[in-house]
């Protein structure tokens, strides 16, 4: 099984912690969108006899395009791709974009999973991060996804600015009011080159004390858990049969291809490759039939740390089977013997020979997995 993913890199206003690639500016939409066109079928020769079973628009703001626009990219994709019967279609919506007549519009055109971008029912969180949508509009566009789509995910920040549990635990006991069949919820992090780290820098705004997020963190995941939802990956939340496919296609390191400025797309064994970033170049390019990538190779040692990284994310863990099979005793023997220390601290812990990281040191998961890296072996 395979995905692919479309990237439309254009937003009606920039929020504030956002350093994915898009413009602003909708002067060049009609041309780049015809050049992503041009690309998938420039691709079609990228998957050898995989089935696609995701298909995944993503941006920028893709609820920015005709519902006519994006069918044409369903109907190519199916077209000059083996594209599975089941395919999951998920399109990312703003709220300020999702009318009841939009909606329909979608799903007359087989998409079949909306992923809504609430990120708060809080208006002044919502001014703070500079989003396009009211508290209204956040209301509002939940309740029309659920009257539309059975399937449907909604995103959600912590960790804000001026935020604390009580309002955190607000923006949770809100979302379960329309018993989201997925959610995803993620930590506010600072990018390089965005407006909130200007204004971090300047002192215009601060961040909460780093146990204060880790607080919400916890809550989040205890009060999810007993709300039934299984948080099969570090920020995703699943009601039973409701795990995002294109989701699991990443974490699994199964291949997917990406479409679009900046895209990025794997084999799923040892080439990544990712498209320029800039909009007129990407377009230039793809006039000249040239597809405009940049493609490195994996080494033993980067696929090792990218299955660490990866599987102590999630739910299932990390296989030392996995491990032994696909790279070697050598890496196995490794994991083995450097994941002892933090066995002994209770960070990880050994499970039908999956490891994973213990429910009290959930938060630390990234730094936890950074450690077992292997720099040289």
């Amino acid at each position: 099984m395979a995905g692919i993913y479309i990237h439309f890199p254009f937003c009606k206003q920039a929020c504030t912690y956002c350093n994915f690639h898009f413009s602003t500016s909708l002067k060049n939409k009609d041309v780049l969108i015809e050049s992503m066109y041009r690309e998938i079928e420039l691709r079609n020769r990228f998957f050898k006899n995989e089935i696609i079973d995701s298909i995944y628009f993503g941006g920028g703001s893709p609820s920015l395009l005709s519902a006519k626009s994006l069918g044409f990219f369903i109907l190519k994709i199916k077209k000059l791709f083996n594209v599975s019967r089941l395919v999951e279609i998920t399109v990312e919506l703003n709220p300020d974009d999702s009318s009841t007549e939009y909606l329909n519009e979608l799903k007359e055109i087989e998409v079949n999973r909306a992923s809504l971008g609430i990120q708060s029912f809080i208006e002044e969180d919502l001014n703070l991060m500079k989003r396009a949508h009211s508290s209204d509009q956040a209301f509002d566009s939940i309740e029309k996804v659920k009257s539309v789509f059975k399937n449907f995910s909604i995103d959600l920040i912590y960790g804000l600015p001026n935020s604390n549990l009580d309002k955190w635990m607000f923006n949770l006991n809100t979302s379960l009011i329309y018993e989201p069949p997925h959610i995803s919820c993620y930590a506010l992090t600072v990018e390089p080159k965005t407006l909130l780290k200007k204004q971090i820098d300047s002192g215009e705004t601060s961040l909460i004390e780093e146990s204060k997020v880790e607080e919400q963190y916890l809550n989040m995941v205890n009060y999810l858990q007993k709300n039934k939802y299984d948080n099969y990956e570090f920020s995703s939340f699943a009601k039973p049969g409701n795990h995002s496919i294109n989701n699991n296609g990443y974490w699994k390191g199964k291949p997917y291809l990406g479409i679009g400025p900046s895209a990025h797309s794997f084999d799923g064994n040892n080439k990544r490759s990712w498209n320029i970033n800039q909009n007129n170049l990407y377009i230039k390019s793809i006039k000249e039939n040239k597809l405009p990538f940049t493609e490195e190779h994996l080494s033993l040692k980067d696929k090792f740390n990218e299955t660490i990284m990866t599987g102590l994310r999630t739910s299932t863990g990390v296989s030392l089977k996995e491990i032994r099979d696909k790279l070697g005793n050598k890496f196995a023997d490794y994991l083995e013997e450097n994941s002892k220390n933090r066995i002994l601290s209770n960070d990880l812990y050994w499970d039908r020979g999956h490891l994973h990281v213990t429910k009290k040191s959930k938060f630390l998961s990234d730094g936890i997995a950074s450690d077992l890296f292997i720099i040289d072996l």
